[in-house]
């Protein structure tokens, strides 16, 4: 056997997140269209998808649900007939949601249709027009200095019509009834942190899950950005009070340090535990308080839902320069940073899956440890896993006000370390949880 060929846990996750997103990479989606249904459809061979459609002009609180886009070809052509910009070469090079069009422009009228970023030269521009119907094209600084013709040829072969939004879910049940919302966007076309590291990292989470049976349920949705979250709440509203923890994913496959976006309440267990294992990674991380724009965060946290929902990044997308340009391409993101986030999400969630509130059943004074192979013995025969001082503090906060975080928090005592201590403590029927009836 190839010794080399083996791969870690790690290793193995890393090289499926990044093929994942590598595979989505060429597909040109937008907030509706084939493009989303395409990239929904491939995530359907990784765990069963439900895919829904919603109609156009549906209500959805203060929007509608819009015209569906779907986008065959696009170019400019020079005098000599000659592609200059070609949407075959990027999917970029189009604007969002431009109408068609087919018709001859001076170099003058062009330029009013046209999008760089002079500061980067080189790179193609992401745009939208999901709103307003007009039409535009994307080319670097570069391409754009080259143009000298006096006549061009623009064609858009695009249809914007009556149609459907569609979105991704899965609902993995649990124990409880209780859930936790995991979300991305599946909306932007070529952009690889922004968009595809948090649909591949959702889709695995989603898969890992999906082989255990959690305490709480899970909903996972795959979602066109804003009018995604906004038509979710409005069409799911009888669900929404059973969501008491959430994640929005995005912007986890560069380098960049770890960043938490709180939530709303800013206080919530998922802020909580996010923070703690964060601090716990031995990686610089950020923390930010909660603000009305980024993600779909902002719309679980609007005040009529206000949801215990935050935002798990590694660079947030004021923090890059690639951000909404060609540049977030697939060597922009790396599989080991894939791999990274996974774990770290994975890290949260377990603690999330694992954070017990308890009640000492022997809340007087301290039970005799010793005759339950629970002290640390001279003789040592004591369970080499078992941290007495993990057990002590466990059976002195366990009042039926304190999590397991809390208990870790105060003491200094890593999470697992005072979770096993918990486990071995009701394995001796010293402790009770406080879903059952309280000493």
């Amino acid at each position: 056997m190839n010794l080399s060929s083996i791969k870690t846990p790690s290793e193995q996750i890393a090289q499926e997140l990044y093929q994942l997103v590598d595979q989505l990479y060429p597909i040109c989606r937008s907030i509706t269209g084939n493009g989303v249904r395409n990239t929904l459809k491939i995530i359907s061979e990784y765990i069963p998808l439900s895919v829904h459609e919603v109609p156009t002009d549906t209500q959805v609180f203060d929007w509608k649900v819009p015209k569906e886009w779907n986008i065959k070809d696009a170019y400019i052509k020079n005098s000599q007939g000659k592609k200059i910009v070609d949407f075959a070469n990027s999917n970029l090079h189009v604007v969002n949601y431009s109408i068609p069009v087919h018709q001859k422009l001076s170099l003058p009228e062009l330029k009013a249709h046209l999008f760089t970023v002079p500061e980067s030269p080189d790179w193609i521009p992401y745009r939208t027009s999901y709103y307003k119907e007009t039409w535009g094209f994307c080319v670097s600084q570069n391409q754009y200095l080259e143009l000298n013709d006096q006549e061009y040829e623009v064609f858009i072969d695009s249809s914007l019509e009556p149609g459907h939004l569609s979105y991704g879910e899965y609902y993995i049940p649990g124990d409880s009834t209780d859930e936790v919302l995991i979300s991305c966007h599946a909306c932007h076309p070529s952009l690889c942190n922004d968009n595809l590291s948090g649909i591949a990292i959702a889709t695995f989470i989603a898969k890992y899950l999906s082989q255990t049976t959690p305490r709480y349920s899970y909903r996972f949705l795959w979602i066109p950005g804003t009018i995604g979250s906004i038509t979710w709440l409005a069409l799911n509203e009888a669900k929404v009070n059973n969501i008491k923890h959430g994640l929005v994913l995005t912007c986890l496959g560069d380098s960049g340090n770890f960043t938490y976006k709180k939530s709303r309440r800013g206080d919530t267990e998922i802020d909580k535990i996010a923070a703690y294992v964060l601090r716990n990674s031995k990686q610089d991380y950020k923390i930010k308080d909660f603000f009305p724009y980024g993600y779909d965060e902002r719309q679980y946290c609007s005040p009529g839902f206000n949801l215990a929902v935050g935002c798990l990044m590694r660079s947030p997308h004021e923090c890059f320069p690639e951000y909404h340009t060609s540049a977030d391409d697939l060597n922009f993101v790396q599989p080991q940073y894939l791999a990274e986030s996974f774990f770290q999400c994975r890290s949260i969630l377990h603690l999330l899956n694992n954070n017990h509130i308890y009640y000492n059943k022997n809340p007087k004074c301290e039970p005799q440890l010793g005759r339950r192979g629970l002290y640390q013995a001279d003789n040592g025969d004591q369970d080499s896993r078992l941290n007495q001082m993990a057990t002590l503090w466990v059976l002195n906060l366990s009042d039926g006000q304190h999590t397991l975080l809390d208990i870790a928090e105060r003491s200094g005592i890593s999470f697992d370390v005072i979770k096993y201590a918990a486990d071995r403590l009701l394995a001796h029927e010293l402790l009770t949880s406080k879903n059952s009836d309280s000493p």
